[in-house]
């Protein structure tokens, strides 16, 4: 019997199908050619989904007025809610019945795009959102589905998940589906314009995040790897550009377009421990997402460098805009990765423990056992249990980084 020969987690080995999904248009003021380009959708009646903030902006109602004059109609569902939950998806739901639209466009930051993909789901194949956790549940076609990011982090628009929180119990559900994926993705870095700093920096460290954990999951490859890489070298020196010159056109596009790429990264190789840990941070304490991520990111880096092909991994990461150089050393390029990213964190006003954001001790146990139930978990590239993860949010309590390393764009 001829032996099988089991793939290695290397740089190259790992097999991988990528079929790209969503055409990227990309520019300031591209978001002018939305309406041309739901037209090339064959559309008719669009549903907007967005959330208050971005009505407030103004950017709904550029949007809208843009499809109308392309002789569209119209609806826009502005509830939006960050973290949605179940309950928010079937509120788009009822409206875009209401409204029998033909085309979904996604405005806003992850939970539009979430939320734009769950409601997606129902509108198309029927049931609830619980239905569709998990891979591939969707049987028949959706509707063509346009994202617009207005802020530079999650990479929803590129990826095919919808992550949506159970109404009761809050755990997050991800509904995978190549058919979930959207068709456009219009990247106008004007957009971001209007994000308040706070919101630049969650969204910002959490796009450094994806790159960083995308870059060394058990399903990262050289496709994956092109992308965490450029994702990387795109936004490190970016956010502290924004946060610092909140006006910076050029930093600001940049960011978005490693977001977008750190997206693509996820969507080929997955995440790891790094977001299985923020996630019962936010459900229990309210952490918003990004500074959840940002806090945990670095501890997660230590515990992975355990692993030689992980160690490597974040030590060429490195090389990539040149925080460190592999000739160097991996522990040298590893500490020094490490090190940009607790000043990446400081630049961002980021707590820096746990205990700043209010975590409580007396939860880790519980915060632990949920962890290791997380979907990224999986995909780490050193197996992290229950008691990993109680270290991990030992280590998390106690303040790390003093901000050296720290390279100003």
């Amino acid at each position: 019997m001829q032996d099988v020969v089991k793939p290695s987690v290397g740089h190259g080995a790992v097999p991988f199908d990528h079929q790209p999904r969503t055409r990227l248009v990309y520019g300031p003021n591209s978001v002018e050619r939305v309406g041309a380009l739901t037209r090339e959708l064959s559309a008719e009646r669009v549903l907007v989904v967005t959330d208050p903030g971005i009505v407030n902006a103004g950017h709904a109602q550029r949007v809208e007025h843009i499809l109308q004059a392309e002789g569209l109609g119209v609806v826009v569902f502005e509830e939006v809610q960050e973290n949605p939950t179940t309950r928010c998806v079937e509120n788009c739901v009822r409206v875009a019945k209401q409204a029998g639209i033909d085309t979904i466009i996604g405005l806003g930051g992850g939970s539009s795009m979430d939320t734009a993909k769950g409601c997606n789901f129902i509108l198309t194949n029927g049931g609830r959102i619980q239905d569709y956790w998990g891979v591939d549940k969707a049987k028949k076609p959706m509707l063509p589905l346009i994202a617009i990011p207005t802020t530079a982090g999650t990479g929803s628009e590129c990826q095919s998940a919808a992550l949506i929180a159970d109404e009761h119990t809050h755990q997050k559900m991800a509904c995978l589906d190549s058919k979930a994926a959207a068709r456009i993705a219009i990247l106008d870095p004007t957009l971001t314009l209007s994000q308040p700093p706070r919101v630049s920096a969650c969204t910002g460290v959490d796009a450094i995040a994806h790159a960083v954990e995308s870059a060394v999951t058990t399903r990262r490859n050289p496709l994956s790897l092109m992308y965490s890489r450029e994702a990387f070298k795109l936004c490190v020196p970016s956010l502290p550009s924004v946060m610092q010159h909140p006006g910076a056109l050029e930093a600001r596009g940049k960011m978005l377009l490693g977001a977008s790429l750190a997206g693509l990264a996820i969507e080929n190789s997955m995440l790891g421990a790094a977001h299985s840990a923020a996630n019962p941070l936010t459900a229990h304490f309210d952490v918003m997402h990004g500074v959840a991520v940002g806090v945990m990111l670095p501890h997660v880096v230590r515990f992975n460098a355990r692993d030689e092909q992980a160690a490597l991994v974040y030590a060429e990461l490195a090389s990539a805009p040149e925080i460190a150089c592999v000739s160097d050393g991996v522990d040298v390029a590893v500490d020094a990765l490490i090190a940009r990213l607790e000043a990446l964190l400081n630049v961002a006003h980021m707590p820096r423990s746990l205990t700043e954001c209010g975590v409580k001790r007396t939860l880790i146990p519980t915060m632990a056992e949920e962890a290791a139930m997380q979907w990224t978990a999986r995909f780490n590239p050193r197996p992290v249990g229950i008691k990993d993860f109680v270290a991990l949010y030992e280590a998390a309590f106690e303040t790390r980084g003093d901000g050296d390393g720290l390279v100003s764009a």
